[in-house]
């Protein structure tokens, strides 16, 4: 299978979110824009009207490294599975409706955390709901533990915290997720 093919074959809400995700990351590279110019900051958004920003900082996840690698690797997998699996399949505009509502609850709560950039938070929000509809799904973490697939986000974090980053942008992920997930399969 060819690149094309295989891009093409990504359902179209996911294969926006990664070209727009890729995009802005070799745009910010090759140093045709700055990432200080995609950050959220509401100052800037209200009073010298960068409205772009609300939407910026959820595509960029940093410069090309083997961290940006994962997080594409991780939000084209879980994107790609929800948006084709029974829970939206052949209803992208539900999945993009459920994005939106993830991303709106975000920017809500960005203010009162140190999260400057919520794409990674966005994506930890899909890896919960799919692992939460996914529940008999049986997971394996770098081939030392078996665990189902609602432990997936919990295993991450650990995993990301063991690395020393800040669980903040995943349990921000993880909540949100979870009031998705309840009001629209619990409640």
């Amino acid at each position: 299978m060819s690149f094309e093919q295989w891009y093409l074959e990504i359902p179209i809400v996911t294969r926006c979110y990664l070209t727009a995700s890729v995009l802005t990351t070799a745009a910010c590279y090759f140093d045709i824009i700055s990432p200080f110019s995609l950050y959220l900051n509401y100052r800037l958004i209200f009073e010298k009207h960068e409205y772009w920003r609300i939407l910026t900082n959820f595509f960029f996840f940093g410069m090309p490294s083997l961290d940006f690698v994962f997080h594409m690797y991780f939000l084209v997998r879980y994107c790609r599975l929800l948006e084709e699996g029974p829970s939206f399949r052949g209803r992208s505009a539900d999945f993009f409706i459920m994005l939106m509502f993830g991303a709106s609850i975000m920017l809500a709560i960005a203010p009162f955390s140190s999260v400057l950039f919520l794409g990674y938070s966005l994506t930890f929000m899909m890896v919960y709901v799919w692992g939460r509809r996914n529940e008999t799904f049986p997971m394996n973490f770098l081939g030392l533990f078996n665990f189902p697939a609602p432990w997936l986000p919990w295993v991450l974090l650990a995993f990301s915290v063991l690395l020393g980053a800040s669980p903040v942008v995943d349990l921000l992920g993880i909540f949100v997720g979870h009031i998705y997930y309840y009001l629209e399969d619990v409640a």
